[in-house]
């Protein structure tokens, strides 16, 4: 079966001679999509917060807004700006630190006794990735490698570029990635508030001007931590270490106030990573979640019907490898939920954050998750070109 999609000329490029004048035209253009943005952000999350959704609203907000300028800019402009990678990536640094900060290092030593049952969940949540993979490409006639790029949950981005990198249906597979993740941050943040609505309420971000602490000491402290971040975040990347840009702020945050407490001229200095970063994490990690949907090409009915279905399993794998923690462990069903959620890691993680839930366990199950993703792709890669080849 054939899907019938048009796509719409990509307009990113610049007609000047000098290719470092182009390049320089570009960043411009895609500063001032984000700079849009965040100030269309901003006031969207404002007025989700009003209706007592939780501190995860920011994330809503960012969707709102990124689908929006994207469209905006496609039908009044005609420039067709691609989703903004680099956004992502400070959004997933910026929330990386505020959860190391908040991290107390008691529990994260008594999570590492638990390392067997996440990397048990991780295999069996893997498994069923392969299975839903192979499921989908042999219902909607797929070749195999683009079926499994568009099913693991391993990030919209990632997924998209390497469909890019082997020549293979980039719309598609970043179609069924930003469903899959769309889905489970508005379901899952969903049944939390549901289950814990006090907690979820006494949690949201607050708008007024404690929004950042202007002490003098804070403000270095910060300044600080935000430019070690983003050196360890710069090398991890280069380095092309897994879940680099997350996996880098949160070590960050982790050993900040501990390297701090070590030095004589910062004794009884204590870093708090101010609401402020976490609201600017969640609102850039919604704008790109929804410049997919805003740069989405039209697909016919079966095309959406089938990516719909695959999220369907998906979730439904997840839910089954919740109840499988339920037996294994004491956590509650909550926890459970949170920890096999099938993406976006970054999302589940703030939900543990804002309800003040088991963030550490969350953590855990989530970077061995994303690191075990990661590290195998090139053996996915190689083995499901090798199929597709055997096959065609």
């Amino acid at each position: 079966m054939n899907h019938s999609f048009s796509v719409a000329p990509i307009v990113e490029e610049s007609t000047a001679a000098n290719p470092i004048d182009a390049q320089q035209h570009l960043f411009v253009k895609q500063l001032a999509v984000l700079i849009l943005e965040m100030l269309l952000a901003l006031p969207l999350g404002f007025s989700l917060a009003k209706f007592n959704i939780g501190g995860i609203v920011w994330i809503f907000g960012g969707i709102a807004a990124g689908a929006i300028v994207l469209q905006v800019c496609r039908i009044f402009f005609q420039y067709y700006p691609k989703p903004n990678r680099t956004a992502r990536k400070a959004g997933m640094a910026l929330v990386g630190l505020t959860v190391g900060a908040s991290s107390s290092h008691s529990d994260l030593a008594s999570v590492a006794s638990g390392m067997p049952i996440f990397i048990l969940l991780t295999i069996f949540l893997l498994l069923c990735g392969i299975c839903i993979g192979y499921i989908y490409s042999r219902v909607s006639q797929t070749n195999l490698l683009t079926a499994m790029l568009a099913t693991v949950p391993g990030g919209v981005g990632i997924m998209a570029a390497i469909a890019a990198d082997y020549d293979k249906n980039v719309t598609l597979v970043a179609l069924v990635q930003a469903l899959r993740v769309t889905s489970v941050v508005f379901l899952i943040p969903l049944i939390a508030r549901t289950t814990f609505s006090s907690s979820w309420h006494q949690q949201a971000i607050p708008m007024q001007s404690n929004l950042l602490n202007f002490e003098p000491s804070q403000l270095g402290l910060l300044l600080l931590a935000l430019g070690i971040t983003a050196l360890i975040v710069y090398l991890a990347i280069f380095l092309k270490i897994p879940a680099g840009d997350f996996f880098g702020a949160l070590l960050i945050g982790l050993a900040f106030n501990p390297v701090l407490n070590l030095l004589p001229v910062a004794s009884g200095l204590h870093f708090t990573a101010p609401p402020l970063i976490n609201l600017v994490g969640q609102m850039l990690l919604g704008i790109t979640i929804g410049e997919y949907w805003g740069d989405k090409p039209s697909f016919n009915a079966k095309t959406i019907g089938y990516a719909v279905m695959s999220v369907a399993m998906t979730l439904i794998a997840g839910a089954i490898a919740a109840m499988l923690a339920m037996q294994l462990t004491s956590w509650d069903w909550l926890t459970c939920l949170l920890v096999t959620a099938p993406g976006g890691s970054a999302e589940m993680i703030l939900v543990a954050l804002v309800l003040n839930h088991n963030v550490e366990v969350v953590t855990t199950g989530h970077l061995v998750r994303l690191i075990a993703i990661n590290s195998s792709l090139p053996i996915w890669i190689f083995l499901f070109r090798r199929l597709d080849s055997q096959s065609s």
